[in-house]
């Protein structure tokens, strides 16, 4: 069992930054692959980005991809979303979630946090 907790959402001019948190509880979060996704008003939720048990390998949708950032601290059980150059239509609930032998850029995870509102004014 892995509880997810994001931090670090709000509200942010076009072309800011935020930067997401998730910490995890459970002494095995580094067998798990972790994941970013979000959901916007009266959309689907969609596949952001997603990093390997070991960090070393990543995975970003289109449009995310040279503006965000997945990383992970296996030691601090944690994972990082770095959002630059954001833009309105990046405004959504955006929700980390841990998976276990699902593919890099699967949207069907085991275990999901209570998700953080981003919101991005033009």
């Amino acid at each position: 069992q892995v509880q997810l907790v994001e931090s670090g959402g709000g509200l942010v001019q076009a072309g800011g930054s935020l930067r997401l948190s998730c910490a995890a509880s459970g002494r095995t979060f580094s067998s798990y692959r972790m994941g970013w996704l979000r959901q916007a008003p009266g959309k689907k939720r969609e596949f952001i980005a997603s990093i390997s048990r070991s960090g070393t390998s990543t995975y970003y949708t289109d449009s995310v991809k040279g503006r965000f950032t997945i990383s992970r601290d296996n030691a601090k059980n944690t994972v990082y979303l770095q959002m630059n150059s954001l833009k309105p239509e990046d405004t959504a609930v955006y929700y980390c979630a841990a998976g276990n032998g699902i593919s890099p850029w699967s949207d069907k995870y085991d275990y999901w946090g209570q998700g953080t509102q981003v919101t991005v004014s033009s």
